[in-house]
């Protein structure tokens, strides 16, 4: 069924922020109790299907694109593999914004980056380097994203008071001493923020 398709489509997208009933209704221009069945069958559908990984929740007044806790393990041991050391660019910049705008929500990313970032922040919540800090008031209620306590583990720092000031990061250059490319990211990301009159 197409409707199946369009919802799936759209909770992907929406990452783990999900979407509200009333969204969803909106976007597809259903019903409320309607586009609720909709999704109470996709659900089933993939729940009967062992061949699917991934089913959807509800959490609060959102639905989520989530996979099945069988796989946990696996995904476990892909997040700390080294296949999945590496941080990607897109990553990189995601996690550089969020740690010095925290608590930031994906859209705030998104529009700091000017690109579509629910992979990425998907992926730092799965590298344990974010999670949600609570949500914003409001329509929508998106999730806010700060640093975790792995985070500061990873990178080597005892709190967010030691990350470097763009003012640190251009002496190291005019020094040329080399940042690492996560510092480096913080610095390009600074510089956009700056651009664009944040804080």
């Amino acid at each position: 069924m197409e409707v199946f398709s369009k919802i799936e489509a759209l909770l992907f997208v929406a990452g783990n922020e999900g979407l509200t009933l009333n969204e969803m209704a909106n976007i597809l221009n259903k019903k409320t109790a309607h586009m609720y069945q909709f999704i109470l069958d996709l659900k089933e559908k993939y729940d009967k299907d062992e061949e699917r990984a991934v089913t959807i929740l509800e959490v609060g007044d959102h639905f989520i694109l989530s996979t099945k806790k069988e796989y946990a393990d696996v995904l476990k041991l892909f997040a700390q593999s080294s296949i999945n050391q590496n941080l990607s660019q897109a990553a990189l910049e995601c996690l550089s914004i969020v740690a010095y705008k925290q608590p930031i929500t994906r859209p705030e990313i998104e529009e700091l980056r000017g690109v579509q970032s629910s992979g990425s922040v998907q992926k730092l919540v799965a590298r344990q380097l974010i999670e949600e800090k609570g949500r914003v008031e409001g329509p929508g209620r998106a999730i806010l994203y700060g640093t975790t306590a792995y985070f500061f583990d990873y990178f080597g720092l005892k709190s967010i008071n030691e990350l470097p000031t763009v003012d640190q990061l251009e002496i190291n250059a005019e020094k040329e001493i080399p940042n690492d490319l996560f510092f480096d990211r913080f610095k390009e990301q600074f510089e956009k923020i700056e651009e664009q009159g944040g804080n």
